[in-house]
């Protein structure tokens, strides 16, 4: 037998050249599977020529290292049959790797196949020589190569199939995985090259007829290179743009998200929300059923919100959607409508189970909630409106729910109500009257009463507190209890607020002016009054216009107002103080007090809320807690007002009890400023 050897150079060459195809192989697998359509055709054509002129590459370049003692060439027809089987073979490989599935009966089948016609590839390359008189081969040698290239086939396409999906972060998975597939190559060719003898006195005959084999290996490796260059750019440009394309998509599903959905909670926004209630009233237009719409508004929100910070104020609305989603349906929508507020759109359903949701949803809503070291307690009204009864469009079912949610509010709240055609009534009303109010002030309905203060000692009159009063052009007079929860919730109470201490600074001037410079005026602030960044250049600016000194000037305040944001409170209230304002506290006794925070506001007095001083004589339980206030706030520094003193036995008792002022129907009516000089003139002082 001839005497052969390998050029280590272009056995080396072979090896990476292996590699390389191997991982052109699975970079091509990718593109196929993640292709769909013309693509993916475009992709398998391409793959299948850059995959097999590779493995046919390295079969060449190894062919060429091989040496012999005679003169080689190549049959060109041979060679081309052997680059076509190895194309085929590729374009069977990548096609049944980009399969959805690849059970192991498939791999088995399609390595047997693709092993066949790699070895077909191999053997048709050899005997591109045209060796005379013929090639001996190794019987055991010869049928090791084939089992080595089907089962180096089962495993290209194993890893392939695994590795298919992984485009990002999968560099060095794929790189290892393309050298156990390099290597598995290169052994079925070197395991063919060592099964082949050649005969002494052997003659090559496509040595003048076929391809020369040192221009073939110039051509191979060039063509070798460019081919797996220009499918490997291809690849790496079309995973940029599949990952670009991939971002765009994310960052358009992140828009429309955001464009539908609610930014703190999630839940379906009022534009989505909308079209889901539309396409559920459109579904019981046909089927004849009837659903429920819920609005839901959280009881206390603002007090936790201001008093805990928005911080936790946003903690607790993640908590509450969290607890109603807990009780949603698969068919049930549930949207915030806005700050704390929420709709809910039931799968149809009777009565009885819409009575059911409710009730469960008050009681989760209802339970503790630990945030942040805190334990809240928080509660819900709840309005319900069913479809088609209370309404047929989404504005109707929305409005009258919203009439109910009202309804439950104002009967005390942590309760639901369902849809009566009286509360759209008086919710009509109530907007009629919200309109009207926003003029009155323009339309000069407003003025102000005021209702004399006495010294429970000499019964001399010490002051005044004024009233607001609307007298409406239809109506008549409107009670401040109709208006002023009005004014509050729509913010009027600022301008009106503001006019009112104002127009109570001229009067006091005016009365000063016939005399009464031991009068002082009070104005009351509530609470949104007193949280407007304006009120404190407000006072000052009504102080300075009507030549006002300020300590005739009384703010009174709520308890509950004074305690519902303290520390805010006791900043504002300090910097009026510092103006020479007196403050008074009213309505003691009926809210929540902190004495810490009491001791440090900056209150000149206190207020004993009516409903004790209409109970005095009854029991000796209110005379008790009037007492005991009487004795807080002197040893507070402070002075004692009555208000409500509506029959001489309450008198006598607040004076025995040691109160300093005054106040009620008993003494003095609310009244113009023109009628309380003449008042006070028939009245200079109280009998004992």
């Amino acid at each position: 037998m001839l005497s052969s050897y390998y050029s280590q150079d272009l056995v080396f060459f072979s090896i990476l050249v292996a590699v390389l195809a191997s991982y052109t192989a699975l970079n091509m697998t990718s593109r196929v599977s993640q292709s769909q359509g013309r693509a993916a055709a475009l992709w398998l054509t391409g793959g299948a020529f850059a995959m097999g002129f590779g493995i046919w590459s390295m079969h060449f370049i190894g062919m060429l290292a091989f040496k012999l003692p005679i003169a080689l060439g190549y049959d060109l027809t041979l060679t081309g049959l052997s680059f076509i089987a190895a194309v085929g073979s590729s374009a069977f490989a990548l096609w049944l790797v980009s399969r959805a599935t690849l059970p192991l009966s498939h791999i088995a089948g399609g390595a047997l196949l693709m092993g066949v016609g790699i070895a077909a590839m191999h053997y048709i390359g050899m005997a591109a020589m045209m060796i005379t008189p013929g090639i001996h081969y190794l019987p055991g040698l010869f049928a090791l190569s084939i089992l080595i290239a089907v089962l180096a086939s089962g495993a290209a396409l194993w890893i392939a199939f695994r590795l298919r999906d992984r485009t990002q972060r999968a560099f060095f998975s794929k790189a290892l995985a393309s050298l156990v597939m390099g290597v598995a190559i290169i052994g079925m060719h070197y395991t063919g090259m060592a099964a082949a003898e050649f005969p002494i006195g052997s003659l090559c005959g496509a040595l003048y007829t076929g391809l020369d084999a040192q221009w073939l290996a110039l051509v191979v490796i060039v063509v070798t290179l460019t081919v797996f260059a220009v499918a490997l750019i291809l690849s790496m440009l079309d995973v940029q743009n599949a990952r670009l394309s991939s971002s765009l998509h994310q960052a358009h599903d992140e828009l429309v998200k955001l464009a539908l959905h609610d930014s703190l909670t999630r839940l379906p926004n009022r534009l989505l929300f909308a079209d889901r209630l539309e396409q559920s009233i459109k579904r019981c237009q046909h089927s004849r059923q009837r659903f429920a719409l819920l609005f839901l508004d959280l009881d206390g929100f603002k007090i936790i919100n201001d008093a805990h910070g928005h911080h936790t104020g946003d903690l607790l609305l993640l908590e509450v959607t969290e607890r109603i989603k807990g009780l949603l349906g698969s068919s049930d929508t549930a949207s915030r409508f806005g700050g704390d507020e929420f709709l809910l759109a039931l799968a149809p359903g009777d009565m009885a189970q819409t009575r059911l949701f409710a009730e469960r949803l008050l009681a989760e809503i209802a339970r503790p909630y630990q945030l942040e070291h805190h334990s809240l307690h928080i509660t819900v009204s709840i309005g319900i409106a069913i479809y088609p009864d209370d309404g047929t469009s989404l504005h109707e079912l929305t409005l009258n729910a919203d009439a109910a949610m009202y309804y439950a509010k104002e009967r005390g709240r942590n309760d639901y109500y369902f849809f009566d055609s009286a509360m759209n009534a008086n919710a009509h009303q109530q907007f009629l009257l919200q309109q009207d109010l926003g003029y009155a002030l323009e339309r000069g309905e407003l003025a102000l009463h005021y209702q004399p203060k006495y010294g429970a000692q000499d019964g001399q009159v010490v002051g005044v507190e004024a009233l607001l009063r609307w007298q409406h052009p239809v109506h008549g007079a409107i009670s401040p209890a109709s208006f002023l929860p009005l004014a509050e919730k729509t913010r009027l109470i600022i301008p009106i607020g503001n006019w009112v201490i104002d127009e109570a600074c001229r009067q006091m001037r005016i009365w000063l002016a016939a005399g009464h410079d031991q009068w002082s005026l009070a104005v009351n602030l509530s609470t949104i009054q007193l949280a407007s960044p304006g009120l404190l250049g407000v006072v000052e600016e009504a102080l300075h216009r009507h030549r006002l000194e300020a300590h005739h000037l009384t703010l009174e305040i709520t308890e509950s107002t004074a305690m519902e944001n303290a520390e805010e409170s006791l900043l504002i209230l300090n910097r009026l103080a510092e103006l020479g304002v007196k403050i008074s506290i009213d309505d003691f006794g009926t809210g929540y007090s902190s004495l810490l925070y009491l001791k440090r506001f900056p209150a000149n007095e206190l207020k004993i809320d009516k409903g004790f001083v209409t109970s005095l004589g009854q029991t000796g339980e209110d005379a008790a807690i009037v007492s005991a206030i009487i004795a807080l706030g002197h040893t507070l520094g402070m002075r004692i007002v009555a208000e409500g003193v509506e029959t001489a036995q309450q008198r006598a008792l607040l004076v025995r009890l040691g109160c300093d002022t005054l106040q009620g129907y008993l003494l003095g009516r609310p009244m113009p400023a023109d009628n309380l000089l003449a008042h006070c003139t028939g009245h200079e002082a109280l009998p004992a």
